[in-house]
């Protein structure tokens, strides 16, 4: 058998109210000596609460500002994408403009017999009878620049 001296004894609603009443007077001294030593900054803090909001709303304002600058999605950020987006879409232009002259070659080639013909002579090098096809020798290719620099 076990002995019952392991089982707790719960205190008795009465007994927490008894140790509430019997410190009350210490809680309301240390509450007093709280009070007093807090008083005069309480007081200065009080004298100063317009300058203190005006300096609290100064340090908000900067900060939203810098955030608005410089942040994730700030104006640096936007000019960047926007010029960015700008670039795109020029080089956009730029290659369907390409495109449709392509496009346009490919309408010639399938469908204009003198088309088919030039491009023949200048990319195959045909030519009709009795004519003379000249070819330009390819050019020599430069000497390296000479590097006068130390070798190690």
């Amino acid at each position: 058998m076990k002995p019952l001296s392991r089982i707790r004894r719960f205190p008795r609603p009465e007994d927490g109210l008894r140790a509430m009443v019997d410190r009350a007077p210490q809680a309301e001294a240390f509450a007093a000596s709280w009070i007093e030593r807090v008083r005069p900054s309480a007081m200065r803090i009080y004298a100063l609460r317009r300058r203190i909001a005006t300096i609290a709303v100064t340090v908000l304002a900067v900060s939203l500002f810098v955030h608005v600058m410089f942040g994730a999605n700030g104006m640096i950020v936007y000019k960047q994408k926007r010029a960015e987006y700008e670039a795109l879409r020029k080089q956009n232009v730029q290659v369907q403009q390409e495109n449709d002259r392509y496009t346009q070659q490919i309408q010639g080639l399938k469908s204009d017999q003198k088309a088919i013909e030039k491009e023949a002579r200048e990319q195959l090098g045909y030519a009709k009878p009795g004519e003379y096809v000249y070819v330009a020798p390819a050019p020599a290719k430069p000497a390296p620049p000479v590097n006068h620099s130390a070798k190690r």
